[in-house]
């Protein structure tokens, strides 16, 4: 008689290992959702190694795919009490498996991941003990650990006190929620199987089934053993090193179920812990840090304060010609909405912030940029010296750096002196406190002739042969080609894979660990300031080589989890002009990089002569070429050749050169568009004239502007096609003409918006 099948759900993977257990999983979280989904998971665990890298990613993709996501978290357990016993080759520490239950427990497990790195001492970096779980187990569900634990270790050595202490330090920190966990990797149980359910069931301990997963299918067994290799810095010939078995894959429950088949109950124990859970990390919307101001306003009235009195300060130096012609009504009109914009969308902080650390390294006299990006568009950033470009004067608009038609995050570029940029941060932390400042981790990966170097180094092939082969794969790093697509390119390359064997197993290999993490570092820029201690929002790691701590989670995940970036770039370029100023100044010679006028005869002299060597954007011979030939006279033009002189608007230099110089005649395809292209001669040069046309053209306001601005950039022909009926009707409407010449324009417009240049970009 056979038996009937367990009803569904009767089994949830719970050890589960992402690419995020660097050099070890090599599963990425959107296959391992993609997995799931197809043995009709309705929840699935995250319990990378020692860290909470993959947290967001992994609980916003589950949702997505309508499955529970349990975070969870194997920690390195460290025995400081047990002299001599360690952990398998290549394990930091005894694994310790925990899962989040709710607010609280992730809020503990945050704690001490954060920990078991920024704390750390010594050797004991990325590892915990449990004298540090006191206390911070309220909300957290344990596994003992399987056949590595330390549990297992003792039961193994025949220390069955030991196995019964330890157990027992476990039950009492995890009262009420502590599983026995059960592993079967080879074709029969691990002897101590039997001894660990004596002690569960003496204890009255739930079992609990799990298996291990490090990669997805068993014939990627061969390839992640590679991966090993390459963490270790070992060889796959080597015997002594670690292992992992081609049963360390994703199983399915059915596979389970046939594997632990004597006891249900431990399967049936994922799903009761599964149901324990309750927690979902979510994104949530922006937590801008306080700023304490020193007038005794509230943030609002002290940003209006501020602005109003630096743009004073700002004018007061201005010439009757730096005016050109703009009254100084129309900067306070436009200051007075830029402000009831930033004050209705809850940013009068963020302002405050910036303004505050860039006015006091102004004031330490380090140096600071122009101002880079759209934020060089704000005339309140102007004002407040956060940006030192004038954007009136050349015309920058405000809503292609924050638009109330589309909330999101102002966020401004800004350079420091390379050599001092680490005391603004030191300000900072200061400031707001250590807890409440971070770096933002980044993930290096193993791209393509990185890892056919990696692996061609643990397979032990000829250096010479592995580097000839890693030749053949393109090398750019702005649009870095993968393996496969190098492979289609080159026949030749592909045919020896398919009749060399070594180098087939070197292709194939690499293109399975193609794209996996391989070391975590920090953000060359991006630092976040919290209101409230960052820990309490998402665990921090320490990278070695740093002092401030760092997110653990990326970039795109940190704002979602509500944290606000702010860019510290350390520039070299800067470094060098503060230099050139301070040997000037021992010659009896000082300026100020602030005051010298834009508009310096002798300067452009000298760009018409083509002396530009060590100057920033204009020194590589395809640009000296291009000044040769346009001869610039104002500062209007040397913005236009940075906007232009990048692939795509490349094309338009000819025909931007010929109209500055009279050899082809200005034209306008709408005698209203004259004052928006006027300056660059008829050429469409900038992504802002791009929202200035639809606005004058077709009405659209600005936001929706940059909306349009945005659409295609993006080029979905679903959005395309809906901006191209309201642009045609808009036009139509307040212009006439005919609906072909609109829907041509639109098209042009279209073109051009895939890479244009922002003027906020190309002007400081």
């Amino acid at each position: 008689m056979t038996q009937n099948p367990l009803p569904r759900p009767f089994y949830i993977p719970l050890r589960n290992h992402s690419a995020y257990s660097l050099l070890e999983g090599a599963i990425g979280v959107d296959k391992l959702i993609g997995q799931a989904q197809n043995f009709r998971l309705q929840a699935l665990a995250l319990c990378d190694s020692g860290n909470l890298f993959g947290a967001m990613e992994f609980s916003l993709a589950c949702q997505k795919a309508r499955i529970q996501p349990l975070l969870g978290c194997q920690l390195a357990l460290r025995l400081k009490d047990a002299e001599g016993v360690k952990p398998k080759a290549g394990h930091r520490g005894f694994p310790l498996p925990v899962y989040v239950q709710n607010e609280a427990g992730y809020r503990n497990l945050c704690r001490i991941v954060t920990d078991s790195t920024v704390h750390a001492q010594g050797d004991a970096f990325g590892q915990i003990d449990l004298h540090q779980l006191e206390g911070r187990t309220q909300g957290l569900i344990a596994l003992t650990g399987g056949q590595e634990s330390a549990l297992n270790h003792f039961l193994r050595q025949t220390q069955p006190e030991e196995a019964q202490k330890h157990l027992d330090g476990l039950v009492r920190l995890f009262q009420g929620r502590l599983y026995v966990e059960l592993n079967r990797y080879a074709s029969s149980p691990p002897p101590e199987e039997a001894a660990l359910l004596e002690m569960a069931y003496r204890d009255n301990l739930p079992l609990v089934a799990t298996n291990e997963a490090y990669f997805l299918e068993e014939s990627d067994h061969a390839a992640h053993d590679a991966l090993l290799c390459v963490a270790e810095g070992s060889y796959v010939s080597v015997a002594e090193r670690r292992f992992v078995t081609p049963s360390h894959r994703f199983r399915s429950p059915e596979d389970m179920a046939a594997l632990f088949a004597d006891l249900p109950e431990a399967l049936e124990n994922t799903v009761h812990l599964a149901q324990r859970c309750h927690f979902l990390l979510k994104s949530r919307p922006p937590l801008l840090p306080s700023f304490a101001t020193t007038s005794g306003l509230g943030e609002a009235d002290d940003l209006r304060r501020q602005a109003v009195e630096g743009l004073q300060a700002r004018l007061v130096s201005y010439r009757e010609e730096d005016f050109r012609g703009v009254s100084p009504q129309t900067y306070e009109e436009r200051l007075v909405y830029e402000l009831d914009v930033i004050v209705a969308m809850g940013f009068a902080g963020y302002f405050l912030v910036v303004a505050d650390f860039i006015q006091w390294a102004k004031k330490q006299r380090i140096p600071v940029g122009p101002g880079r990006g759209s934020g060089a568009g704000s005339l309140v950033a102007w004002a407040l010296t956060i940006t030192d470009v004038d954007p009136i004067r050349f015309h920058l608009l405000f809503e292609r750096f924050l638009n109330p038609e589309r909330v999101s995050m102002p966020d401004f570029d800004i350079d420091f002196c390379q050599e001092r940029r680490d005391e603004v941060i030191r300000y900072v932390q200061q400031k707001y406190g250590t807890e409440h400042v971070a770096h933002i981790i980044t993930f290096g990966k193993l791209q393509a002739r990185a890892v056919l170097r990696d692996v061609g180094r643990v397979l032990q092939l000829p250096y010479a042969q592995v580097d000839r082969i890693c030749k053949k794969i393109p090398n750019n790093p702005a649009h870095p080609l993968s393996l496969a697509q190098a492979l289609e390119m080159d026949p030749e390359l592909k045919q020896q894979g398919q009749s060399d064997p070594e180098v087939g197993q070197l292709l194939d290999f690499a293109q399975q660990l193609e794209g996996l993490y391989r070391h975590a570092s920090t953000h060359a820029a991006g630092v976040v300031i919290s209101g409230q201690p960052l820990v309490d929002l998402l665990p921090l790691y320490q990278d070695p080589r740093s002092t401030l701590p760092a997110t653990q989670f990326s970039m795109k995940y940190v704002e979602l989890a509500g944290l606000i970036k702010f860019d510290f770039l350390g520039l070299k370029t800067l470094t060098v002009m503060q230099e050139t100023l301070n040997l000037l100044s021992k010659e009896g010679v000082d300026l100020d990089f602030s005051t010298i006028p834009l508009d310096d005869p002798l300067t452009f002299e000298v760009l018409r002569r083509v002396e530009t060597t060590g100057l920033f954007q204009l020194e590589s011979a395809g640009m000296n070429d291009v000044l040769r030939r346009l001869q610039p006279e104002r500062f209007e033009e040397i913005i236009a050749l940075v906007a232009l002189y990048r692939p795509g608007p490349m094309d338009d230099i000819p025909r931007y050169i010929a109209c500055r110089h009279g050899h082809e005649k200005v034209t306008y395809p709408y005698a209203c568009l004259e004052d928006i292209l006027k300056e660059t001669f008829g050429v469409m040069v900038y992504q802002e004239q791009v929202l200035q046309i639809a606005r004058t053209l077709a009405g659209y306001s600005l936001g929706g502007a940059d909306l349009l601005r945005r659409a295609m950039g993006k080029k979905i022909q679903s959005e395309m096609n809906a901006q191209r009926k309201i642009f045609v009707e808009g036009v139509l409407s307040h212009h006439g003409g005919t609906e072909e010449q609109a829907t041509l324009l639109f098209d042009q417009i279209a073109k051009f918006a895939g890479y244009a240049f922002a003027k906020a970009h190309a002007a400081p």
